[in-house]
């Protein structure tokens, strides 16, 4: 197995690491990723970046929710 290593706000890992959701699952941030990768690989590349943005909607501040971003936000670093 390869490593590969990703960015993202403390904040948002903080948050995905205490979702309700993974704990009752009993699953990692790791089995996250893979799954999504999975998927990612399976199907098409458009529509994969349509269903990961809407996969991670409850990651978002409450205030944002239901927003749209424009290209420049979500390309935003």
């Amino acid at each position: 197995m390869r490593n590969i290593a990703l960015s993202a706000t403390e904040q948002l890992i903080d948050q995905a690491r205490d979702e309700a959701r993974a704990r009752a699952q009993g699953v990692t941030l790791n089995d996250e990723f893979r799954e999504w990768l999975a998927s990612y690989v399976q199907v098409g590349h458009g529509q994969t970046a349509v269903n990961c943005f809407r996969s991670v909607t409850h990651a978002l501040p409450t205030a944002d929710a239901g927003r749209s971003f424009s290209r420049d936000e979500m390309n935003e670093r």
